[in-house]
């Protein structure tokens, strides 16, 4: 299955071959680039890099432009792209939103590149659509092949019409440029607004109508110093205009293309003017026919977004209300992106719908979205027995190295906390899965403590439900953990307990352990320890008399006479009497100690058989 990020892990693989990607560029102070995974902004001109923060270790991207890429243009034009090209990166560096890539360091120049970073990314959705353009060759492995869910288009749509509705309404800015190359989907699988390369700015004072300054599309310059032609609203050659409407146009266009065959643009322009020109009078008698590719609950809001007339096309605000996006996986995801403002209650109500929501949800999404957000919830104890739940059915779906990676580091500081209890038995009943999953190192150092923390719990179903699956995993726990931890555990819960089916745990429990315990473990602290127990009910006695049996019979445990003679059948004929006995578990006590009786009369007579014969010869 492909996942978001795997080359995440190969950080110090590729920290050599990539020391001379920034020679001189600040940004290496503070951020080491790692891998080379994806491209972005007009002509794909960025190189998107993995990699971290020094001081903190803090993943990151790297974004890098080489300037050697412009040597083809001359230099006035050189001057113009690179003046473009740092207007938008600081722009894009003083807008705030969720929909909006973070920028972590600021743009920095050296004589040879452009860099900044930003919150990690995954690729731009003109790569993940298929355009390889300034990428790494071979195409990176998470790229090839790679299909976007229905679900993930309709929420990554979405939050562009909410970056959008911020850019419009609150700072008056028109993005001008709406495009695959200018889209960033992040490492959790968020769409982010980027390439502000050509945006414009409102110039009219607070408080009156926003006018924004108007410059024709010039033939003459580069195409790359202008908004890409495939996604620009017809009123630039119609009416030499252009307001909010315009993006909405060009997000009508990106919808076209994220559905398309090959993900083509409609009029497939490429930068020919001419070509634009016919294009703009085609559009005024668009068929539906051309727009069947389009899903079905957006078509017509399609037609009207790639409507002739501006102020026919729907604004942000009134997209999101489309029944298109009335989706429980957009819902979902979109409840868990804004869960910091909800009270505990509404949180909890929430997480106990959320299971039927993961199980069909596409495994991707459970991993790269629900998980980090359900993570940062863990924070508050309180949630955790209602978040738990669904973090350990997404591990229940995962590989290994999927639960290891992305699953276990936050489950690690889950696993230390006391109250509520219920967490605790939120784990227990979920102990096989997390035996099955987590590197025994990992079994020692953090699922062990757990079962020793649930032995010495108040909580009857606790302590049950981890004298059930201690025997599952006895293998892995080392001798000086089995003879100093947790023996002396289960033995001080057996004596202590005020109930019968605990106790009668603690003995079943230790009845499996003992093909993982050698000889003198047994005699020293299993065998002496029965006869203290405080009881003598029949349910009790069984489990005595079952240890007893499996000593007895197991080629490696074998008690000794002198242990039998002297500990335990003077312990178990007075148990012979007992009135609380069945007669089916009076006969199964006096076969046993029949059968002891018998092994010590016949080795000890075999023993004095010896002697005598010995004393014999000698005389």
């Amino acid at each position: 299955m492909e996942v978001f990020n795997k080359f995440y892990s190969s950080v110090s693989s590729t920290v050599s071959q990539l020391s001379g990607v920034l020679p001189g560029n600040p940004v290496t102070r503070e951020f080491e680039a790692t891998q080379y995974i994806a491209s972005a902004g007009p002509g794909l001109l960025w190189k998107v890099y993995t990699g971290y923060k020094k001081s903190t270790k803090q993943e990151a991207s790297i974004f890098v432009f080489e300037k050697k890429q412009l040597d083809r243009w001359s230099k006035a034009d050189r001057d113009i792209m690179l003046d473009i090209l740092k207007r938008g990166i600081l722009q894009l560096t003083k807008l705030r939103h969720p929909q909006i890539l973070t920028v972590q360091h600021s743009l920095e120049e050296s004589r040879e590149s452009l860099a900044f970073a930003t919150e990690p990314v995954f690729a731009s959705l003109a790569n993940i659509l298929g355009n390889t353009d300034n990428m790494p060759q071979p195409t990176p492995s998470h790229l090839v092949n790679y299909k976007l869910y229905e679900v993930e288009i309709k929420y990554g749509l979405m939050q562009i019409a909410e970056g959008l509705a911020f850019l419009h309404n609150d700072v008056k800015l028109l993005h001008h440029n709406i495009s695959p190359e200018s889209i960033v989907v992040n490492q959790q699988g968020a769409w982010k607004i980027f390439g502000f390369d050509f945006c414009i700015a409102n110039q009219s004072p607070t408080g009156q109508a926003p006018f924004w300054p108007f410059n024709e599309y010039c033939q003459a310059m580069p195409a790359l110093t202008q908004s890409s032609l495939d996604y620009l609203a017809p009123e630039y050659i119609l009416s030499a205009t252009h307001s909010p409407a315009s993006d909405i146009f060009s997000l009508g266009m990106l919808v076209y293309t994220i559905h398309s065959t090959g993900h083509q643009p409609l009029g497939n322009i490429s930068g020919d003017y001419s070509k634009f020109r016919r294009f703009v009078n085609e559009l005024r008698n668009l068929p539906t026919s051309k727009l069947l590719c389009v899903a079905e609950g957006l078509r017509e809001y399609v037609k009207l977004m790639l409507n002739v007339t501006p102020e026919l096309r729907p604004d942000p605000h009134q997209l999101l209300k489309i029944s298109y996006f009335e989706d429980v996986g957009v819902k979902t995801l979109n409840y868990l992106d804004s869960l910091f403002q909800w009270d505990n209650l509404q949180k909890s109500q929430f997480y106990k719908g959320l299971p039927q929501i993961i199980q069909k949800m596409p495994h991707r999404i459970c991993i790269y979205r629900i998980l980090p957000c359900l993570a940062k919830e863990f924070v508050n104890p309180p949630m955790v027995p209602f978040i738990l739940p669904n973090v350990l059915l997404i591990a229940e779906n995962s590989t290994k190295e999927e639960f290891i990676k992305y699953i276990l580091p936050v489950l690690k500081p889950v696993m230390l906390i006391q109250e509520p209890i219920q967490i605790l038995l939120i784990f227990m009943q979920k102990m096989e899965l997390l035996l099955k999953l987590t590197p025994g190192e990992e079994v020692k150092t953090d699922i062990l403590p757990m079962l020793y923390r649930a032995l010495e719990s108040d909580a009857q179903q606790i302590q049950e439900l981890c004298l059930s699956v201690l025997p599952t995993f006895a293998s892995l726990i080392d001798y000086p953990a089995m003879k100093n931890a947790l023996l002396p555990r289960i033995k001080k819960l057996c004596l202590q307990t005020n109930y019968l089916s605990v106790r009668v745990n603690c003995l079943l429990c230790l009845g499996k352990l003992l093909e993982h315990l050698d000889k003198w473990l047994v005699l020293d602290e299993i065998i002496p320890f029965l006869p203290q127990i405080p009881s003598r009910e029949p349910a009790v006695l069984m489990g005595i008399l079952g240890i007893y049996k499996l000593t007895l019979s197991h080629k490696k445990l074998g008690i000794t006479k002198e242990v039998m003679a002297t500990k335990v059948l003077p312990f178990l004929i007075p148990l012979c009497v007992e009135n609380g006995l069945t007669l089916n578990q009076f006969n199964a006590l006096m076969s046993l100690v029949k059968q002891m009786l018998s092994k010590v009369e016949a080795e000890h007579r075999t023993k004095l058989e010896q002697l005598n014969s010995i004393q014999k010869e000698s005389k």
